[in-house]
């Protein structure tokens, strides 16, 4: 029998999944086989709408080798799991005479643990209060999250907390699950046979596709103990999160509270000389972090210096007595003395790594309303990590609808670790850059509009002249807006503005959860919807609901960001244009994923108003532009109102 081709394949899976197949998704279908083929590396830009999830899986499950698909959502993963890859499947079968098996593999603590379930949590000396379920009462919040985990736990075939509906909070999760620091591990543990977390390990040794997280994918590649199994091709979905996601699982942070959580944990387990000096070095800290202003430390003060010495020392003496001693009458003691080791390690982890001072870490004190004072530190750059860790052993394709910025890949690629494309080398990974397109007609279905009269935002103080324009754009609308602000304050500042100016309901982000006001968003065409970051990336509301979209600003960074101002330093240092390789690709990538909620299916119609000058006036202004779909390009006012009334009237005349 004559092998089946690629667009055979894909035809029978996109008429299964109910799609239209698209040139962009063929394109790409036929450059991710050709570089799994090859053992090379791809980058793919498919506009939403591509059908991109079918334009890896189909070559992917062809090939025969075992893939591994990351992805920054849980959204995609799910729909990879729950829609796209079961009917892929199906669809495929006849055409390969096999059915390619398929898994999800998350975090071990994103898994209920039966040890901590049916034995509870081991005591700390004031986190006692709910080391049992009977000890939360059950009238509270709390105690009926646990009592409802219970018996979830009888029914549930997966342990994954995402697969309890509705969810619960944090707080209750953190009873019945642990950190792969905390495990006990299978071989030691009573409900090891039983465990979730390790038959979700064992379905993936299993499977010929692995859908896991950018997260677990870092934990993998950095902390060199193999998390995920072996695998020929690795693809990277919503790739142009993952340099954050690396950049998060490689910070580490210091609190207080969590300093004394340890010195609680470990106090039962040590003899009292050990355990005084970590209290008495948990004590120094804290006083040290009481005075602790939020800044970048480019050198470790003298008194965290001391105070970090003596708490990584004290705390390396506490790791070596609680694997020296064994005290038989505390209570399940595996469960308590694996529980303070992880405590304990991960703050002479921390400590340790600060007191380095490494060239390559930066270093800075944050403030958390809620929580307090922490210092941070995290790597100057996961370039060097990624182009080692992730493209040695595999071919890797990367694919999202925003990588392209500026008109190229090199800047994206730059920050994965890979040097401008074409360049030829020893150690140089080769990979190619390739854009499918959209399905959509960006010139003839959006508008972007720069209010380029406005004046140019400064840091501080009221944008009265802003705030008279988005009135205004929202009236001409008709409601149908979807505000994106730079920040929390300029988001409240604009809903409190317009709810007492326009008779439009105004929802806020915080003020319900992100898919209640999406999905009221998306029910009624005259409310709006103002929030910040995650709804620059997270909304997907074809129809007449959504008709305008408006950014307050370029999203720079903020001058203050530690991180982002010690990577544009850095590149500046090595001769380079820092704010154009940190800041404004950094901008680029968020108002390319802002400007995609508006064209989200072929019938949309809408415009884009960036309310900052700066986009027509700035030298950077063309770079940006040019990272955003193509819109019809205008500064016209009286053009974007006119466009959004006739928008607004059709809209009403169809009946939305």
């Amino acid at each position: 029998m004559t092998k089946p081709s690629l667009p055979e394949l894909l035809h029978a899976a996109v008429t299964a999944v109910g799609g239209t197949e698209r040139p962009g998704q063929v394109t790409m279908a036929e450059a991710v086989a050709e570089a799994v083929d090859d053992q090379s590396h791809l980058l793919v830009q498919a506009g939403t709408g591509t059908g991109k999830s079918l334009g890896y899986l189909v070559p992917a499950l062809a090939h025969g080798e075992r893939v591994v698909v990351a992805t920054a959502t849980l959204a995609l993963q799910r729909q990879l799991v729950e829609r796209d890859l079961p009917r892929t499947v199906e669809s495929l079968h006849p055409l390969l005479r096999r059915r390619p098996q398929f898994a999800m593999l998350k975090g071990r603590s994103n898994y209920l643990c039966l040890h901590r379930l049916h034995e509870g949590v081991p005591q700390d000396e004031e986190e006692g209060l709910f080391d049992q379920f009977e000890a939360a009462a059950p009238s509270s919040k709390l105690g009926q999250d646990l009592l409802r985990l219970r018996d979830w736990s009888d029914d549930t075939e997966t342990g994954d907390r995402d697969d309890l509906t509705p969810g619960v909070s944090d707080r209750a999760w953190a009873q019945v699950s642990v950190s792969s620091r905390e495990c006990l591990g299978a071989s030691k543990c009573a409900y090891g046979a039983e465990c979730f977390a390790e038959a979700a390990r064992e379905r993936a040794k299993l499977a010929d596709v692995v859908v896991t997280n950018h997260a677990l994918l870092a934990i993998d590649a950095i902390e060199g103990a193999p998390v995920l199994p072996s695998h020929e091709v690795l693809i990277v979905d919503e790739a142009h999160e993952l340099v954050s996601r690396v950049t998060g699982v490689a910070t580490g942070e210091l609190t207080p509270a969590q300093v004394n959580r340890a010195v609680r944990r470990a106090a039962k387990l040590v003899n009292e000389k050990a355990a005084d000096a970590l209290l008495t070095a948990a004590e120094g800290f804290e006083r040290v972090m009481e005075l602790a202003l939020p800044r970048r430390l480019e050198e470790v003060p003298e008194d965290l210096g001391y105070a970090l010495m003596a708490l990584r020392d004290a705390a390396r003496t506490v790791i070596s007595a609680i694997g020296a001693t064994r005290d038989k009458s505390v209570e399940d003691e595996n469960a308590v003395r694996k529980q303070a080791l992880a405590s304990v390690e991960s703050i002479h982890g921390v400590a340790e790594r600060i007191t380095q001072g490494s060239e390559y870490d930066v270093v800075w004190y944050e403030q958390h309303d809620r929580f307090g004072a922490s210092v941070r530190v995290a790597p100057l750059s996961v370039s060097g990590l990624l182009r080692e860790k992730l493209f040695a052993e595999r071919s890797v394709v990367l694919t999202s609808a925003t990588l392209k910025l500026g008109g190229d890949f090199n800047g994206v690629g730059a920050s994965l670790g890979l040097a401008p494309e074409g360049t030829a080398g020893e150690d140089v990974p080769q990979w190619k850059g390739l854009d499918v397109g959209s399905p959509f007609d960006y010139p003839k279905q959006g508008i972007l509009y720069v209010a380029r009269h406005l004046n140019t935002p400064g840091r501080e103080g009221s944008r009265t002249d802003m705030l008279d324009e988005l009135a205004e754009l929202v009236e001409a609308a008709g409601g149908r807006t979807l505000g994106l602000f730079s920040s929390m304050r300029g988001a409240k500042a604009a809903a409190e503005e317009l709810r007492g100016r326009l008779d439009k309901p105004i929802l806020l982000q915080g003020e319900e959860t992100l898919g209640e006001l999406i999905k009221n968003f998306a029910a009624d065409p005259e409310t709006c919807l103002f929030g910040t970051l995650s709804l620059w990336q997270g909304v997907d509301v074809p129809g007449p609901s959504c008709q305008l979209v408006v950014m307050d600003r370029i999203p720079f960074p903020r001058p203050d960001d530690p991180l982002m101002s010690a990577r544009q330093k850095a590149v500046e240092e090595a001769g380079g244009n820092g704010f154009m390789a940190v800041a404004a690709t950094h901008a680029a990538l968020l108002m390319a994923q802002g400007a995609g909620r508006l064209v989200r299916a072929t019938g949309d119609k809408g415009v884009v108003a960036v309310l900052d000058p700066r986009l027509a006036n700035a030298r950077y202004g063309s770079y940006l532009r040019a990272s955003l779909p193509d819109f019809w390009y205008t500064t016209d006012r009286n053009q974007a109102r006119r466009s959004l009334a006739a928008i607004d009237a059709k809209a009403k005349a169809d009946g939305a």
